[in-house]
């Protein structure tokens, strides 16, 4: 919970039954005379259709054609009125654990309280059937330092699970280690192998940096299911609504290396929609090597990202460096049928953040990976000023160009991976790290410094191109730093009463880029 104060919902949320028919013929009609030689084939009684992504997206449907319906709870007990400490003293019971036994897979139910305190139902799904679970207070221990007056078990109240946590042995065989946790309004988080958590994914976002303020659906319930001996993933089906929309969602999960998230999203809004943001992507980032000047700290940089990586529909590979501003910005990138975008951390060494505790060079990338065409469109940027690491403040997703009608379905599929580096091996040099400051030359410009990968470059120098929105671009040059593996570019950047500025940098060889294309925002606040 560091960090993440997230709003949570849930609501209402199970059914699927198959029903055997029988037909009868009219009343008064006429028997045909019977052949006792005729071979009678036996009927086979009709099967129970296995819970699925269909039977969410029909609940959906019929939710969307409804006005929206905040529910809260009810959070009496010892689930009332509980401090952050507290909140976290409370555990759920490892023998409760409905999978007990699995060595693949376990599986934790979140309590309510602190700041969760909108009830989400959660079923369990077992060979395709549904079975609800029942909140009940003594799945959970509480930690005696904190409740010294004891638990109150019997007051219940209105009140639901606020999500879960699944397992896997990620890390050692031995251990079942925490690899996802869905909780708070349709956010999830995931790690793979070797991270710690960090960014965060959502469900949906609405409206997120705009005037009118943002709108977050929930997830009203999951539908968990049991996986068999051979199933390497989990299968996980989820609820979603909102003011706006409602949906519904499949993730199959896949811990490891890289944690993958396949999903398919349903969505139906309720009223026609231009705001929507598909695949958000939701991080942290105060301060790098770009601004360190505006902050006081003994840390080189603090982040869990440091650039918006971009995969455009026509095979361009794009970095937005992240940078803290005093003011909100938004970034939008056009494209169509985007092959893949998302948040990554690419300083990756415990030097570049000297923090012991956090552990920044830990955190996992995330990468959104679209698995059908998903026409024109924005990758978007949002970037809220901060003045600590405890708040999210960098936000991604994709935003279609066409409104979504109120009264209509639109269909979603995409990977989305959690890992040290975004799955993109092409053969093309990357930005390593962003530097900038004032000039030692010019005390009105702003130099830059951007470092490559210099294995992907031959004995001859790529050409530089170097680009402004506004004002415009100074003295620049090009150094190898063998011992540093790395190819640097550097130039100044002159505003000339500019407050805004895109800048981008590209190095080029005869055939065209050596280099994905660096781009920055430059702000004069």
């Amino acid at each position: 919970m560091h960090r993440r104060e997230f709003v949570i919902s849930a609501g209402a949320a199970f059914a699927a039954v198959s029903a055997l028919s029988t037909g009868f013929g009219p009343a008064n009609a006429q028997e045909a005379p019977v052949d006792p030689s005729a071979a009678t084939e036996p009927v086979e009684p009709a099967t129970a259709k296995p819970f699925g992504f269909e039977d969410v997206a029909v609940m959906a449907n019929e939710l969307a054609a409804k006005p929206y319906a905040y529910r809260d709870s009810d959070l009496v007990g010892s689930f009332a009125n509980l401090t952050y400490d507290q909140y976290r003293g409370i555990r759920f019971r490892r023998d409760r654990d409905p999978w007990l036994g699995s060595r693949d897979f376990a599986l934790d139910l979140l309590p309510p309280g602190a700041i969760f305190h909108e009830p989400v139902d959660v079923s369990l799904v077992d060979e395709g059937v549904v079975i609800p679970v029942k909140f009940d207070p003594h799945m959970f221990e509480f930690d005696p330092a904190l409740f010294p007056d004891g638990v109150d078990y019997e007051a219940i109240g209105n009140m639901g699970f606020s999500g879960f946590r699944l397992r896997a042995p990620l890390n050692r065989p031995d251990v079942m280690d925490e690899f996802c946790v869905f909780q708070g309004a349709s956010y999830f988080r995931a790690v793979a192998r070797g991270t710690l958590y960090g960014i965060s994914a959502r469900g949906l976002a609405i409206g997120t940096g705009s005037p009118e303020g943002e709108e977050f659906p929930l997830f009203r319930g999951f539908w968990i299911h049991k996986p068999s001996e051979q199933d390497r993933s989990v299968l996980i089906h989820a609820l979603l609504d909102s003011r706006s929309v409602a949906g519904a969602f499949e993730f199959r999960v896949t811990p490891g290396a890289e944690t993958v998230f396949d999903t398919r999203v349903a969505l139906f809004p309720r009223q026609d929609m231009s705001n929507a943001g598909i695949a958000p992507l939701t991080s942290m980032y105060w301060f790098g090597p770009t601004d360190r000047t505006r902050v006081d700290d003994y840390r080189p940089a603090v982040h869990d990202s440091d650039g918006l990586q971009m995969l455009t529909g026509g095979e361009q590979r794009l970095w937005r460096v992240l940078s803290g501003h005093n003011t909100l910005q938004i970034s939008a990138f056009m494209d169509q049928d985007p092959l893949g975008f998302g948040l990554a951390q690419r300083a990756r060494s415990f030097d570049a953040y000297q923090d012991a505790e956090a552990r920044y060079e830990k955190r996992p990338s995330a990468w959104i990976a679209p698995q059908d065409g998903w026409g024109k469109g924005t990758v978007t940027l949002v970037e809220i000023p901060v003045q600590n690491e405890f708040n999210d403040n960098i936000v991604s997703f994709w935003q279609p160009v066409d409104v979504l009608k109120a009264g209509e379905r639109y269909d979603f599929n995409y990977l989305l991976s959690f890992s040290p580096e975004p799955p993109d091996s092409a053969p093309i040099a990357r930005v390593l790290e962003t530097m900038s400051g004032q000039s030692v030359n010019n005390p009105a410009a702003r130099s830059y410094v951007i470092d490559y990968d210099l294995d992907l470059f031959g004995a001859d120098d790529p050409v530089p191109q170097i680009r402004t929105s506004s004002g415009s671009i100074g003295h620049s040059y090009l150094l190898r730093l063998p011992e540093q593996g790395r190819m640097r570019l550097a130039f100044e950047y002159i505003p000339e009463g500019a407050k805004l500025a895109d800048l981008s940098a590209v190095l080029n060889g005869p055939e065209g880029p050596l280099s994905e294309t660096w781009i920055a925002r430059w702000t004069r606040e």
